[in-house]
């Protein structure tokens, strides 16, 4: 049986498209996110960056979202260690910390909106922008 690449290879060993396919497609990370200035201790609020696809989960300008959003943060195997508040379920995470996907994972059910049905994902629950008000009042305890 072959062993799967995420099982195999350590995060910095791995393609750029293996890389990119362990993004569950969950939104999680595009949630806006409060950090007490104080503690450091990060909430997230249920309110999506602009440019994320709330029914889709997906970046509606992948390549371009650093530079249309200035604080959108571009994971790579070399800052990945830096990035305290990614989500419990995130697989780079879980791989990061020695773990493995989760069953309800694309990569592991073969089926891009797992995570979708699995309740996994912000669709549904993520508030648009423009909707919002203060961030202040959107903050969740549903992405832990």
């Amino acid at each position: 049986m072959d062993i799967p690449f995420w099982r195999r290879k350590a995060l910095p060993e791995m393609t750029l498209d293996e890389w990119e396919s362990l993004c569950d497609g969950c939104g999680k990370c595009c949630l806006h996110k409060l950090e007490d200035p104080d503690d450091g201790e990060v909430a997230f609020t249920e309110v999506a960056c602009r440019l994320l696809d709330r029914r889709t989960c997906r970046c509606t300008d992948y390549a371009n979202r650093t530079l249309l959003i200035p604080d959108c943060v571009e994971l790579t195997p070399r800052d990945l260690a830096n990035i305290h508040w990614l989500p419990s379920t995130c697989a780079y995470r879980l791989l990061r910390d020695g773990r493995d996907l989760p069953s309800w994972h694309p990569l592991v059910t073969g089926d891009p909106r797992s995570a979708h049905r699995a309740g996994q994902s912000v669709r549904g629950r993520a508030v648009a922008e423009t909707e919002a008000g203060d961030l202040e009042d959107h903050i969740v305890s549903w992405p832990e």
